[in-house]
C-alpha cells in the first residue's frame, strides 16, 4: 500500500533538529510491507498540515501517517488539521493507541492522536517521539492491511469477505479475531 510520512515539527522543517521520529515510523511501516511514496516534514501549521493530508489523500495515498504535534503545547496542532481534512473518525485507533502509551506512560493521556479516512485514504497521527512511534506502531502493524482494504474496497466489508479476503496476505492473528465484538 502506498504511504506517505508526514513528520510535523516546526524546528525539524527549520533545520534546527533532525528528524529521528519519521524516519523511523518509514522504517518501521516498509518492514510492515508498507511503500513509502513520499516523506514530508511541515511546520506546525493547521492550514498547511491540512492542506499536505488533503493533496496526498487527493493524489491516491492509501495510508499518511503523521508524527509530531499530538500533545498539548498551543502548536499542537495535527489533530485539528487531520480533522479537518478527514469525513469520519475511527476513535477505536485513537483509543488503542492512547492505551498503550498508558501501558508506558501516565503521560499518555495527554496524547491527541486521532485516526479518520479522507476518501480512500486511513490517516493516523502518531506522536513525536521516536521511542514511542515504535511502541504504538507495533498497535497498528496487525490491523493496517485490513483497514485499508475495507477503506479502499468499493463493496465496504461485505464486498472485502465475498471476495475471498484482503491483499496483502490473510490478515488475521493467530488466535482469531483478538477479542474484538462484531467483527465486520
Amino acid at each position: 500500500m502506498r504511504t506517505v510520512v508526514i513528520t510535523v515539527s516546526t524546528s525539524v522543517s527549520r533545520r534546527e533538529a533532525q528528524d529521528t521520529s519519521g524516519a523511523l515510523l518509514a522504517e518501521l511501516a516498509e518492514a510492515a510491507g508498507c511503500v513509502i511514496g513520499a516523506m514530508e516534514v511541515v511546520p506546525d501549521d493547521q492550514a498547511l498540515i491540512e492542506d499536505r493530508l488533503r493533496h496526498h489523500a487527493d493524489g491516491g495515498a492509501a495510508l499518511i501517517l503523521t508524527t509530531g504535534g499530538t500533545g498539548l503545547s498551543r502548536d499542537d496542532v495535527t489533530p485539528e488539521a487531520t480533522r479537518a481534512a478527514i469525513e469520519r473518525e475511527i476513535p477505536g485507533i485513537a483509543e488503542a493507541l492512547r492505551a498503550e502509551s498508558l501501558r508506558h506512560t501516565p503521560h499518555g493521556m495527554l496524547s491527541r492522536e486521532l485516526a479518520g479516512v479522507a476518501g480512500r485514504t486511513l490517516i493516523i497521527n502518531l506522536p513525536g517521539s521516536p521511542r514511542a512511534v515504535r511502541q504504538l506502531f507495533a498497535v497498528l502493524e496487525p490491523i493496517l492491511a485490513h483497514a485499508v482494504a475495507l477503506i479502499q474496497s468499493d463493496g465496504g466489508s461485505r464486498g472485502l469477505h465475498s471476495g475471498g479476503g484482503q491483499p496483502g496476505g490473510s490478515g488475521g492473528q493467530p488466535g482469531g479475531s483478538g477479542g474484538q465484538p462484531g467483527g465486520a
